[in-house]
């Protein structure tokens, strides 16, 4: 069988601008709950990072030290 492939070129898409709009506000209130998810590992990650490494770094001007 032949190997046959199309190209296709998109040179232009039309979208109402008040569509457009409605959009992006719902990207905008979509990425809330998805930022909160993201804080939350981080924060769990951070955690479990401290309780494995935390007494391995001693600063001189860390923290609870008198300067």
């Amino acid at each position: 069988m032949a190997d046959s492939t199309n190209t296709i070129v998109v040179t232009d898409i039309k979208i109402p601008f008040w569509s457009l709009v409605v959009l992006m506000v719902k990207w905008a209130l979509a990425s809330i709950p998805a930022v909160l998810i993201l804080v939350v590992i981080g924060a769990i990650a951070s955690a479990v990072l401290t309780m494995l490494f935390g007494g391995a770094f001693h600063w001189p001007w860390g923290p609870g030290r008198m300067m």
